[in-house]
């Protein structure tokens, strides 16, 4: 590894690693998996530095969804300027499994090291001045106000009870298009207003009921009953995120590092 890249990766490790997202016995990472995660943040860290932004989207495939057709299950706000670090990322997490969340600033190579099904990662840039607009919310600590701490993996779009990161992520960049202070209220009023349309996964009832699917985290009585027994739950997906801000022209351009190749992403301009 030459010097410069070298000096890239202790820059990286500045922002401490957030331990939550797994159960709180997970095992430190292999040298192999430290040094997969290394390459992807290295390649992620030198596109953003190349860019002239002060924040960027960040997606990154921690869970396998590919069964509910989606690819990317996590999104994260990297920002350039951030107090604990350059390209410091921001973003929500659940705690060890639990029925809690709290908000994270990590660097970019824990943030890639988090046991991950795959490392793939996508950055979208926003348009100038929504970006503009987040990264000063996001630096005057306006993320908590959003922040509902009961956490639940499948929270209904628009629920005021629980929430999940990519909710989170979502009525941030709401709150960026608003004036004033933003609660979820009128950050949720918003997107319903702009018609954002969130995805569905497919959990079957007799599934839900005969698979043991119970955990602190797992709320499904955040649905009605009709979405219960048919089985079907809208969800705040990456991909539902992208391409509400892709058909609102809000997002620039976009890079993404995809089965160990850089492609053009789909729907990127």
């Amino acid at each position: 590894m030459s010097a410069a890249r070298l000096l890239l990766l202790l820059l990286m490790c500045m922002a401490a690693p957030a331990q939550a997202g797994r159960g709180c016995q997970a095992q430190e990472p292999s040298p192999q998996a430290w040094a997969a995660a290394a390459d992807t943040a290295l390649r992620v860290l030198e596109t953003l530095e190349s860019a002239d932004a002060p924040i960027a989207l960040l997606s990154r495939a921690g869970t396998d969804l590919s069964a509910h057709g989606l690819h990317y299950s996590h999104l994260g706000f990297a920002l350039r300027d951030h107090p604990a670090g350059r390209w410091t990322v921001v973003h929500l997490l659940n705690y060890c499994d639990s029925d809690r969340s709290a908000l994270y600033a990590e660097g970019l190579l824990p943030f890639f090291a988090d046991d991950l099904a795959r490392q793939d990662a996508r950055i979208s840039w926003l348009q100038p001045a929504l970006a503009e607009a987040l990264a000063a919310r996001l630096l005057a600590g306006a993320g908590q106000a959003l922040h509902q701490p009961r956490y639940n993996l499948i929270a209904r779009p628009g629920s005021p009870r629980t929430q999940n990161s990519t909710a989170w992520a979502l009525e941030m960049l709401a709150a960026a298009e608003l004036p004033g202070r933003v609660d979820r209220r009128s950050a949720q009023a918003w997107l319903q207003a702009q018609g954002f349309a969130p995805d569905e996964v497919r959990i079957a009832y007799t599934r839900r009921i005969a698979g043991g699917l119970f955990a602190a985290n797992l709320d499904f009585n955040d649905h009605p009953v009709s979405t219960r027994l048919g089985g079907r739950y809208p969800v705040v997906s990456v991909r539902a995120i992208l391409r509400y801000l892709q058909a609102g022209g809000r997002i620039a351009r976009e890079w993404e590092w995809r089965e160990g190749r850089v492609q053009k992403p789909p729907g990127a301009a």
